[in-house]
């Protein structure tokens, strides 16, 4: 079965997750930036992302699926000296199992709406011409859920990572090198905007140093912060105000993939990005 067969039927068995469900959400997105940067690349990188999401509730927990296909301009190659952008697929799963309907309990208090175990993986490939990413990534960890308008959650999750590259330049692979475990400080949210027809939606992950990488270097802390302000734009051509959203959105992502912006990455590994972005939702 080809990559693009499995990408497909991973998709489908997670949208159909779970069969109970008591809500759920699923939209195709785009969005388009001109200031991505990627490690060891001086220039900034033009991408167009494409995106699948889903997300669904059922009585025990929630579920969220979301697979990006980045697409980039020459100034991130596909191939030594090629003209052609390369291209990558970032698959991310979530699962929330809530404590309160497993335990029979209510932990309301204060500030808190409850608490849960999540737990997922990161999967991405990727045909640029000096790294050619293979990662694999499993997330498990506790979840504090706030009681505010639409959603925040925090969680402490380990991280379990590996990676597998293939560098063009020297036609040389590393067999899969896992990184030491590691945790992150995990935060995701969307909030409305008052009675307006917006909301503030994100994720900000702060994770810690994974050691030593597959070259022998010590990595660094990584920031990463997205963050978007939608519109709820369905009365523009007739449809339901949640079914066609368009908004602005902004990225902060320093010591890239734990590639300290100091070191020999240099500010490929530090990016500020702005980006316009539409969905439409099913």
């Amino acid at each position: 079965m080809s990559f693009h067969h499995r990408l497909c039927a991973l998709a489908i068995a997670c949208a159909s997750l779970p069969a109970a469900a008591q809500w759920s959400d699923t939209s195709i997105g785009i969005r388009y930036g001109t200031k991505f940067r990627e490690p060891y690349i001086a220039n900034d990188i033009a991408k167009t992302i494409v995106d699948l999401q889903h997300a669904s509730g059922y009585k025990y927990g929630s579920n969220f699926f979301n697979v990006d296909l980045l697409m980039s301009d020459h100034n991130d190659p596909a191939s030594p000296g090629s003209s052609a952008g390369a291209q990558e697929a970032y698959v991310v799963y979530r699962t929330f199992l809530d404590a309160a309907p497993v335990l029979g309990r209510d932990f309301k208090a204060g500030p808190i709406r409850g608490w849960g175990l999540t737990g997922g993986f990161d999967w991405n490939t990727k045909n640029d011409a000096g790294y050619n990413s293979r990662k694999r990534m499993l997330v498990l960890g506790p979840t504090l859920s706030f009681d505010v308008p639409g959603f925040l959650d925090v969680g402490v999750h380990e991280l379990w990572e590996s990676n597998a590259p293939y560098d063009d330049y020297t036609q040389t692979g590393v067999s899969r090198y896992h990184y030491k475990a590691h945790p992150m400080l995990a935060s995701s949210w969307s909030i409305p905007l008052g009675s307006l027809p917006f909301s503030f939606e994100g994720y900000a992950d702060f994770i810690a140093s994974k050691g030593r990488d597959e070259f022998g270097d010590q990595t660094a802390p990584e920031t990463h912060v997205d963050g978007q302000v939608m519109w709820k734009a369905g009365g523009l051509v007739g449809a339901k105000p949640n079914t066609w959203r368009i908004g602005i959105e902004y990225e902060y992502w320093k010591n890239k993939f734990g590639n300290s912006w100091h070191g020999p990455a240099g500010h490929g590994a530090f990016a500020e990005t702005p980006m316009v972005r539409a969905e439409v939702h099913f």
